[in-house]
């Protein structure tokens, strides 16, 4: 294992073990349930927006190391951006472990979620890794922030998969 790919299973580890995101969010606009009926892993996503921007965002729920680990990432990574960098970083995150996204150049802005770039050779751990990020996007995809008005919206969301890697 060379030192880049240590440096991320420590990070995912360090996120799985000690996520400072998974967290009840006081007055949240949104709330995700994001399910895994494969393996189990469950995720309740909450979020808070102002404007078009997310001004915060936590998780509860349970689930295997990567699931716990990505949703975290997930959070600080979008914590601050806006609706339309958001759906970038979701996109391309997504895009990476469906391995049509591999150039490191655009791999840039999903941060510190590149950790999970060899996720794709997992399938088994592939739903882990998206569960969150599917959760988060419909969110956003079926929402319009182009308003101040503050909207509370909870909903539940099944990973049966929009990931095929053959």
């Amino acid at each position: 294992m060379d030192g880049l790919d240590e440096l991320y299973n420590d990070l995912i580890m360090e996120h799985s073990m000690n996520s400072y995101n998974k967290k009840k969010l006081d007055n949240a606009d949104f709330s995700e349930l994001g399910h895994n009926p494969n393996c189990g892993d469950e995720i309740q996503i909450e979020m808070k927006v102002k404007g078009n921007v997310i001004e915060d965002m936590a998780f509860s729920g349970h689930g295997c190391a990567i699931s716990q680990a990505s949703t975290s990432i997930m959070i600080d990574t979008l914590r601050g951006k806006t609706i339309e960098e958001a759906k970038q970083i979701i996109s391309t995150f997504i895009g990476m472990i469906k391995r049509e996204i591999t150039d490191d150049e655009e791999l840039r802005i999903i941060e510190d979620a590149i950790a999970f770039k060899n996720v794709s050779n997992m399938p088994a751990r592939v739903k882990c890794a998206l569960l969150a990020w599917h959760t988060i996007e419909k969110i956003i995809n079926e929402h319009d922030f182009s308003s101040d008005e503050t909207k509370t919206y909870t909903d539940e969301v099944e990973n049966n998969s929009h990931c095929n890697l053959n």
